[in-house]
């Protein structure tokens, strides 16, 4: 029961995530006046195929790793368009809606996770109270004095203190540990030093601070909040309270969120070149599997804030500057904006296949740590 619960979250969430991708290609495409000749979800032999009025065939197919839209595109030399339809050439668009109509499919996955962490705060979510047990002796958290049931009430960045008008900058209101430590990660992954600011057991409020070259350095092998020493107070039973927003409080909330995920997930990713980050945390098919399923078994909230994170990491990947990801293509636009022409065909032809085989290694790469992490013994 637990494979198959498994193996249905990890469809659905596949399927989710690439058909709001692939949408938000064919939404701006039709936006530009762009005919759509292929909606595919899938790959492999077609299970399911449909026809609109447009003439945009609609089709789901047997592997559901993935998605594409195809347009009438005059480059294409499979395609023959002919005087009458060039109206709708993606070739023949302006540039800014060629590059509109490229950005849409990442911008799309921000968007569905804004809307899932929205639908999240909304109805209400359990969240641990951002108290904190007791840090060990050797951490910076022991060194600045703090201690088992202080509470973290709020946080800033202290780069904001020079930047602010009178040198006082207002501390952001934090509301449970998992806020908490995604400013932790904000702050730690950029660098740059932060203040907490503490209500003891008996309501007294003190201010701490982390200076930037106090904070561990992102390393592989360095559990950087064990280094902090800042780790929440877990009761038995553990003490949730539910985290119910408003309406609107809940969309600036959730965009907030997003926001700071998108900035650690892109240094983390940076870090891969930097070696700051392990090549061995790629995940692939399985792990991402594996999360789905424990994520649907423990509630439908979860499993949403699960989809929010890899909706926001896959339009990060297709950011990418490879020739085979949008953000190659973005990469291309630039060129042409800056040069005034395109890359010519061959060089593109030659960055495909360097692309391909990048590609390729990474996800080789991230097939051999699911085995090592699952089957290895």
């Amino acid at each position: 029961m637990q494979a198959l619960t498994t193996l249905l979250a990890f469809i659905l969430a596949l399927g989710i995530l690439v058909s709001f991708h692939e949408f938000g290609h064919y939404f701006a495409a039709r936006c530009c006046g762009v005919k759509v000749l292929r909606f595919a979800i899938g790959f492999g032999r077609p299970l399911f195929t449909f026809r609109d009025r447009q003439q945009t065939e609609w089709v789901i197919a047997m592997l559901p790793l993935g998605g594409y839209v195809k347009l009438m595109n005059g480059r294409d030399a499979e395609q023959n368009i002919s005087t009458a339809e060039q109206a709708g050439d993606f070739d023949r668009k302006p540039l800014w809606q060629r590059s509109l109509i490229v950005a849409a499919g990442p911008l799309a996955n921000f968007l569905l996770a804004w809307l899932l962490l929205t639908l999240i705060y909304f109805t209400g979510v359990a969240q641990l109270p951002a108290q904190l047990q007791a840090p060990p002796a050797s951490s910076l958290a022991a060194k600045v004095g703090l201690s088992a049931g202080d509470r973290v009430i709020g946080w800033k960045n202290i780069a904001s203190e020079e930047n602010s008008k009178d040198g006082i900058s207002v501390f952001t209101a934090v509301v449970s540990w998992n806020a908490l430590r995604w400013y932790l990660l904000d702050s730690i992954t950029a660098h740059e030093g932060f203040a907490l600011e503490i209500e003891n057991l008996r309501g007294s409020k003190s201010v701490v601070r982390f200076l930037s070259n106090q904070l561990p350095e992102v390393h592989p092998k360095v559990d950087v909040f064990r280094e902090l020493g800042l780790f929440p107070l877990v009761g038995n039973p553990p003490k949730w309270f539910e985290l119910q927003l408003p309406p609107f409080q809940a969309l600036f909330y959730a965009a907030e969120r997003v926001w700071l995920i998108t900035k650690v997930s892109t240094r983390m990713m940076l870090g891969l070149v930097t070696g700051s980050t392990s090549l061995a945390q790629i995940g692939g098919p399985l792990s991402i599997a594996d999360m789905a399923g424990k994520s649907a078994q423990v509630g439908w909230q979860p499993y949403l804030a699960f989809l929010a994170l890899l909706s926001i990491s896959i339009g990060l990947l297709n950011l990418i500057p490879l020739p085979m990801l949008d953000g190659g293509q973005l990469l291309y636009d630039a060129w042409e904006m800056v040069s005034g022409r395109r890359l010519p065909e061959a060089l593109q032809a030659v960055l495909q296949k360097s692309s391909f085989i990048v590609l390729t290694f990474l996800m080789l790469l991230a097939l051999f740590n699911d085995f090592q992490r699952y089957f290895s013994p």
